[in-house]
């Protein structure tokens, strides 16, 4: 079996992917900027160091046949510099490490945001012909989006490349987005952006994990996966503010029903911008404008190539079944759940 590198392996997808290579025997290595003493204990090697270190990096690629970068700084607010950093520079440590130890394969964990641009645009089925904006919103999709592409463009000889999109990762465990929405819900700060009837892909993270394992497999010269970039997702686009209102029923927590356009919000998002970055504030103000155009427009995708290309297969945990593990991991007391 393969030795794999999986840097940010301490984080929620991280930690799939690495499960998922221990279960088919590989030898895992993690790059994180601390230990993890459970994975350890399952025999997982921790390198530390930080991604803007590129001899740190270039040590952690020492004898392994795969990496899986999917380390990365999210968010729809922060010091531009910091993303840059992570995001830019991190990823372009991560290429040169791979070509000075000499390793076959990069998966990177890319976003669906680096196709949204300035403008409200529904992305409905659309596919990875749709083309880079010229503009962002944030520096997240922006800055994921110059990695994105510096990587597909370090596919050639001697070192393969791909990125997978994952969209709006979900699943036991998730420390980022179900959770920053129970916050919001449970102190009564949640709006509906827009009309409400916006429909989005959400991916499982067992899912998504699976999908950068299939995408690696198939990473071989003269392969259609080589230098490529895929959406992934479960398939099944749900209703957003329906699947959030039956997520916070379930936890008895009022419904959100308040509403706010899109047009107020993006104005609101852009003068709280201007307010953070003149005062310095700190934290992240609770609306951008690239958040108001995620909330209210709705973007799923064709994940037809992923399944033709990589034989991507979400039907194994389908969403039903991942709601169903979602609101148990919630709600552990409650015994078994069905919806």
């Amino acid at each position: 079996m393969s030795k794999a590198l999986v840097t940010g392996g301490g984080g929620f997808l991280g930690r799939a992917i690495v499960a998922q290579l221990l279960e088919r025997g590989h030898e895992v290595r993690v790059f994180s900027r601390r230990r993890f003493p459970d994975l350890e204990a399952r025999g997982v090697e921790c390198a530390l160091g930080d991604l803007g270190d590129a001899s740190a990096v270039a040590g952690a690629c020492r004898d392994v046949d795969v990496v899986y970068h999917v380390a990365a700084l999210a968010g729809a607010w922060g010091p531009r510099e910091r993303f840059e950093r992570t995001n830019v520079l991190g990823t372009e440590h991560v290429i040169s490490g791979c070509r000075a130890r000499g390793v076959g394969k990069l998966v990177f964990t890319s976003s669906p945001s680096v196709v949204s641009g300035p403008e409200p645009a529904d992305h409905q089925g659309a596919s990875e012909s749709l083309p880079y904006p010229d503009e962002y919103l944030a520096d997240y999709p922006r800055t994921k989006a110059q990695s994105e592409r510096a990587v597909l463009a370090a596919n050639a000889s001697g070192l393969l490349t791909c990125a997978l999109r994952p969209h709006l990762i979900v699943g036991p465990g998730d420390p980022h987005l179900v959770p920053r929405v129970l916050q919001r819900a449970r102190a009564r700060k949640l709006r509906i952006v827009g009309e409400g009837t916006n429909t989005v892909d959400l991916t499982f993270v067992d899912n998504a994990a699976r999908a950068h394992l299939q995408a690696a497999s198939a990473l071989e010269s003269g392969s259609p996966v080589a230098g490529k970039a895929y959406f992934v997702s479960n398939g099944e686009p749900v209703q957003l503010w329906p699947w959030i209102n039956a997520l916070l029923a379930h936890l008895e927590i009022a419904p959100v029903r308040r509403k706010i356009s899109y047009r107020a919000a993006f104005r609101l998002g852009g003068a709280l911008e201007r307010t953070w970055r003149w005062l310095r504030l700190s934290g992240e103000p609770p609306m951008t404008r690239f958040v108001a155009n995620q909330l209210s427009t709705s973007h799923w995708f064709d994940i037809c190539a992923a399944r033709r290309d990589f034989g991507y297969d979400p039907e194994r945990i389908p969403m039903d079944e991942a709601t169903r593990r979602i609101y148990a991991d919630l709600a552990p007391d409650r015994g078994e759940v069905y919806v």
